[in-house]
């Protein structure tokens, strides 16, 4: 009996020992000063009454750095309101002072750095800091988690790899720009998939709390962020992603890194991608590829080179043996609409059936609504017998862009551009007057598209 109350003393000291230990670190020497110095730090900086909030500040920055996030948060908004209201040798003290919170946060709360080194090298150009300096924590950034980065920030990180590496290291660009959009596009999955699930929530008739609905609203906001990034680094690569530069570059490449399955993936995608699929080296790198990792993405290729050799049917059997393999809804629905991509030369109709089998395994893909669009719009001459039959069409296009940025707001620039070209060539109020018809009534159009629309 005694010694079980021993060591239960024991262990009770112990976990006390522990839990003093943990405050000192959190706290400092002085837990009881340091969190009255942030209790009162913060009221003031909250109200943006930095004067009297910066003594107490300083303190817990140089006694109590672990205390609170907080101390980095409102520290950097007092530090850049003392910068901006600083003249002569002072700006230079407070310009060194940001510097040191940022740094000081990252020791003490290394989370979330991609954001937070971007937005260092946002303040240091904003404070007329040499290029360099800026670039270095641009990097920093990008190699701690792109995804994080502003699009302003990471379009510059990549145009300065692109200026400095385009003559001399193409791979290196062609790497980086592969990183960054995989990151991207993780995090437009992420997105997504939130969104999807909140999506069925209400349409399931429940009603959101305010956090699923700020979540729902912020999905929404990301997204369309997010989805601008590829276009932009597009437009950067442009020049460098030809298949002059393309082609020499993996034939050169290969035989180092025939075995990489990654560099593969990605030399191969990338001449698909650019059309560059006609050299010997296509078939080369897919071949290699499919030994290395043969995976549904690889059936997929192999599948492209079918295609181009005239072989429809093997081609087709290789993508669907993809869609069947995989496991991940939304690949699966990438391979569909790749399908989708694939037969609408063939058959408009089956084009449709495999992009709708897209959205049901990925509801907010609205690319594929948008290819159904394509779709519906290229049909207009031949699913209508007259104008006004011929322009309805337009409108059910229409509204198929309009679902595709209502699932998918990253979509909202490119399907408004849609949506109003296809508006162009609706039924004016003229010609809805002059046939009799009347505005909000049901209108079947017909042939292979087969949907009810409502007379603009």
């Amino acid at each position: 009996m005694r010694k079980n109350v021993t060591q239960l003393l024991f262990s009770l000291f112990l976990l006390a020992g522990i839990s003093n230990v943990y405050a000192q670190d959190k706290y400092g020497a002085d837990p009881e000063k340091c969190k009255t110095n942030l209790s009162i730090f913060y009221e003031y900086a909250k109200a943006k009454n930095y004067t009297p909030a910066y003594e107490p500040w300083t303190w817990v920055f140089d006694n109590c750095p672990k205390g609170s996030k907080n101390i980095y948060k409102y520290g950097l908004l007092m530090a850049k309101d003392r910068y901006e209201k600083a003249t002569g040798a002072q700006k230079e003290i407070e310009s060194k002072l940001i510097d040191k919170i940022y740094a000081k946060r990252i020791v003490n709360f290394p989370d979330n750095l991609g954001k937070v080194y971007s937005d260092w090298a946002t303040s240091l150009e904003k404070r007329g800091a040499p290029k360099s300096d800026v670039f270095a924590k641009l990097e920093k950034a990008f190699n701690t988690n792109p995804a994080r980065m502003s699009i302003k920030n990471l379009a510059k990180y990549f145009q300065e790899v692109t200026s400095r590496n385009k003559d001399t290291n193409t791979q290196k660009v062609f790497d980086t720009y592969d990183d960054a959009l995989e990151a991207v596009n993780k995090k437009i999955d992420g997105h997504s998939k939130s969104k999807d699930a909140l999506d069925k929530k209400v349409e399931s008739g429940k009603t959101l709390n305010k956090k699923e609905a700020l979540k729902l609203k912020n999905d929404g906001i990301n997204l369309r962020g997010l989805g601008q990034v590829e276009g932009v680094l597009d437009q950067i690569l442009g020049s460098v992603a030809t298949c002059d530069r393309l082609i020499p570059l993996y034939n050169k490449g290969f035989e180092s890194h025939k075995n990489d399955a990654k560099w593969l993936r990605r030399a191969a995608s990338r001449l698909n991608a650019k059309e560059c699929t006609e050299d010997p080296i296509y078939a080369k790198l897919v071949e290699a590829y499919v030994n290395e990792e043969p995976s549904p993405q690889a059936y997929i290729l192999i599948a492209s080179i079918l295609e181009d050799q005239g072989k429809t049917k093997e081609a087709l059997d290789y993508r669907n043996k993809a869609v069947d393999l995989e496991t991940d809804s939304y690949k699966k629905a990438d391979y569909l609409y790749r399908i989708a991509l694939t037969v609408k030369r063939k058959s408009k109709s089956q084009a449709r059936t495999y992009a709708n089998r897209a959205l049901k395994a990925r509801p907010s893909m609205g690319k594929a609504y948008l290819l159904i669009a394509n779709l519906y719009a290229s049909s207009a001459n031949g699913c209508g017998t007259d104008e006004i039959s011929k322009r309805m069409v337009f409108v059910a296009a229409a509204n198929k862009a309009r679902m595709a940025k209502k699932v998918d707001p990253s979509l909202t620039s490119k399907a408004n551009k849609y949506i109003k070209s296809y508006m162009a060539s609706a039924p004016s109020k003229k010609l809805i007057f002059t046939k009799g018809l009347t505005s909000g009534a049901s209108h079947r159009v017909g042939c292979w598209i087969g949907e009810t629309v409502k007379i603009p």
